[in-house]
């Protein structure tokens, strides 16, 4: 897929979230907002990070995941397992982790505002997003 943003837009977003293989891509990039899938190997995680100057909501369309938030790592306010169809809400300034602890690849999308990658960001692996020096939001 690649990213369609700025221009409208309209998308089955679970068969977009299910179909996805790469860790992340980025399909919708517009002015204020936007739109990412990922899918996580099982024993895999988006990666603790903080995002000073945004909200983000991540969806889960399919797997189990361990969820923490708080102020730091470490110093979680929110600890708790969930699966299909859950939503998870990430204030700016909150050190956050979404851990896959199913045996299954987790499959979730997530929205930014305002958005937080370049736009047509592609990830095949954790590994690359790593690597990428405009992933400067990672803390662990």
């Amino acid at each position: 897929m690649a990213d369609s943003g700025p221009n409208p837009y309209v998308v089955n977003i679970e068969d977009a979230t299910l179909e996805n293989t790469y860790f992340r891509d980025t399909l919708w990039t517009g002015k204020y907002l936007q739109m990412t899938v990922m899918a996580i190997e099982p024993g895999g995680e988006v990666g603790g990070e903080i995002h000073e100057d945004h909200d983000q909501f991540i969806r889960i369309e399919q797997g189990k995941a361990h969820v923490v938030m708080g102020p730091a790592k470490g110093d979680y306010t929110l600890d708790q397992v969930v699966g299909d169809d859950w939503a998870i809400l990430i204030p700016a300034g909150k050190y956050h982790n979404v851990i896959n602890v199913g045996d299954e690849p987790l499959k979730l999308y997530s929205l930014y505002a305002p958005p937080e990658h370049t736009p047509g960001t592609r990830h095949e692996t954790a590994e690359d997003a790593k690597n990428d020096p405009q992933e400067t939001d990672l803390v662990d």
